[in-house]
């Protein structure tokens, strides 16, 4: 991905030093991490400092937005997972789809060992406490809002709304607790960041638009073609480029202004927000290592 004609993104407010450290220090009060990564984007979404930052506690990874993904990819991410020794689960907050097996898989397999330890020792009404850690605009509130059966924590489609942590009781003794989504000082990879800014993890308002929108018709033609042609009802040719894609979905969808120019503006508009809906089909920006689209 040619990242020369788009500025370099970089996100790191004043709140998010302090929500890692934060994090080390609550820590001692939980029984287990999960974080919750978007499907559409496994590595890109996590926070690379949670490996260090939670090193010394059992974790399960949740893949959340498993229902805008490409199937065959959450499979092949959830492998990937399993063979670091991590659980990983495929779910969709918002619907619910796959949250029943979230906590028989971390009493089940993540603490089956402290688990049994309670057993022994007849703390068998000791709460299981989880830290729930993820990026800004990933579905952490959705989670738990699901999960409580109660909108207990506040919920807007744009990054970082939770700023301070929050405990949530559950009907099975089991306790949440709610960190403020965190990124990571500098991104390494831009590639990562401009993922991210496909599905919206990143303010729109720190980007150029149009050009942010022709880097994901670049990538939806070459991996996606056939969803790309179907959605816009468009002819595909090797010879296009962003921009033409871009101005071939104006000119179909009417998108015209004075002197028959397309608003390649409002063009661009309509497809990052039909990707991040789901309407441009079931899509996953990245694979494991080693593994193809």
């Amino acid at each position: 991905m040619d990242n020369n004609d788009m500025k370099t993104i970089q996100w790191f407010p004043g709140h998010m030093a302090k929500t890692r450290r934060a994090i080390a220090a609550n820590l001692k009060l939980v029984d287990a991490v999960a974080e919750l990564i978007d499907a559409r984007t496994p590595l890109s979404s996590r926070n690379p400092e949670i490996d260090s930052l939670t090193a010394k506690k059992p974790r399960i990874i949740i893949m959340n937005k498993c229902d805008l993904a490409d199937s065959n990819a959450t499979s092949a991410w959830i492998n990937y997972f399993r063979n670091q020794g991590i659980t990983a689960l495929a779910v969709d907050c918002k619907s619910g789809k796959g949250l029943n097996k979230l906590m028989p898989a971390l009493k089940n397999e993540v603490l089956a060992e402290l688990m049994e330890k309670r057993q022994r020792s007849g703390m068998t009404g000791a709460p299981v406490r989880m830290m729930i850690l993820g990026i800004p605009n990933v579905g952490k509130s959705s989670l738990i809002n699901r999960l409580a059966g109660s909108k207990r924590t506040k919920v807007e489609d744009r990054p970082g709304v939770t700023r301070v942590k929050q405990w949530v009781k559950l009907a099975d003794n089991t306790e949440l607790l709610d960190m403020p989504g965190v990124l990571w000082p500098k991104f390494e990879d831009q590639s990562a960041a401009i993922r991210l800014a496909f599905t919206g993890a990143i303010s729109d308002d720190i980007l150029d638009i149009e050009t942010l929108a022709m880097k994901l018709l670049v990538f939806l033609s070459e991996n996606y073609p056939q969803s790309l042609a179907e959605r816009y009802k468009i002819d595909l040719s090797d010879d296009d480029d962003g921009l033409a894609l871009l101005e071939k979905i104006g000119k179909k969808r009417g998108m015209v202004i004075s002197g028959g120019e397309i608003n390649t503006e409002r063009a661009a508009i309509t497809v990052l927000d039909e990707f991040r809906s789901g309407k441009l089909g079931k899509i996953t920006l990245e694979m494991p290592e080693g593994k193809a689209l």
